[in-house]
């Protein structure tokens, strides 16, 4: 079983985020999970939801605001062992190219 999930953490208030957002992004560094950042939000990779749990409240505790919104998005598919990358594959197998802007 994998467990990819798509998190987002960020303190709600105006100006640059980017220091709370790593702060979030390193407390996942404690957990036994794969991520990659993207501007938009971490996606994580796992074998065990309860993993994933932690590893999300980790990332929701490490950002020091007032106010934090946290948004979570699981993909727990139970009856299959893909990783996000070869879901990505998959997808480019039937695209016939990078699946990106300006690839060929």
């Amino acid at each position: 079983m994998t467990v990819v999930a798509f998190l987002s953490v960020a303190p709600v208030r105006e100006g640059s985020m980017a220091e709370d957002v790593a702060d979030a992004v390193d407390a996942l560094e404690e957990f036994d999970v794969e991520y990659e950042t993207t501007p938009m939000g971490t996606v994580i990779e796992t074998e065990d939801v309860g993993e994933l749990f932690d590893a999300v409240e980790a990332a929701h505790r490490a950002v020091d605001a007032d106010r934090v919104s946290t948004f979570l998005k699981i993909d727990d598919k139970r009856t299959s062992s893909k990783s996000a990358a070869e879901k990505v594959e998959h997808v480019e197998e039937h695209l016939g190219r990078d699946a990106r802007s300006g690839s060929e």
